[in-house]
């Protein structure tokens, strides 16, 4: 099956949103395959403008299928709200469909980013805190808590009581009971790059 993809080359704003809105009458499918609610696309049609962050542009479409694909994470806060906006604006939500694989944000995730980014000090990355970054490492370690179990429910409550383990360690080494920051500059806490190594701590 024949596809179109759309990506952007730049650090966002390039108007992949806009891209995917004008092609989208002429598709079965508009997939988004990657990424958070970090950045969005605004898409107006006639008199209307849709803010979206989460879900693909293509929802606004007649008769196309939206996918939120497996290598999206998802903050399921920010899934409800632009679902039920789009709603109460009249727009059909109903063929939207969400990859089982997909990963789940959560509330350990945003808080560790803001936590992570505090201890960098100056060396800062400047993400936006919404815990895209550390649901994606814990995809590649494998121990991330995916849409699928949220439906199974089997294993959820053993990711959820590991995270907050692992959540309350962090803390406590990031930071001191004054709220001070200690200063880490041994080796110990250099990370090994996920294409290079494994993923622990050396």
């Amino acid at each position: 099956m024949p596809a179109v993809v759309i990506v952007g080359a730049q650090w966002g704003d390039e108007g992949k949103g806009k891209a995917t809105d004008l092609i989208a009458g002429r598709i079965d499918h508009v997939v988004k395959f990657n990424g958070g609610n970090n950045a969005g696309h605004t898409v107006v049609i006639g008199n209307e403008k849709y803010a979206l962050h989460l879900l693909p542009s293509g929802i606004l479409t007649e008769g196309v299928v939206p996918v939120i694909a497996n290598g999206v994470v998802i903050d399921l806060e920010v899934l409800f709200e632009e679902l039920d906006a789009l709603t109460t604006r009249g727009i059909d939500v109903s063929k939207l469909r969400i990859s089982a694989n997909a990963h789940v944000i959560t509330t350990y995730h945003r808080t560790l980013d803001k936590v992570t980014e505090r201890f960098l000090g100056k060396r800062q990355i400047g993400t936006t805190g919404r815990g895209i970054g550390p649901t994606y490492a814990d995809k590649i370690n494998r121990v991330g808590i995916r849409i699928q179990d949220h439906v199974q429910g089997l294993l959820l409550p053993l990711k959820i009581r590991n995270q907050n383990l692992d959540m309350s360690l962090w803390i406590h080494m990031l930071y001191r009971s004054d709220g001070s920051c200690p200063d880490f500059r041994s080796p110990v806490w250099q990370i090994v790059p996920c294409d290079r190594g494994d993923h622990r701590m050396f």
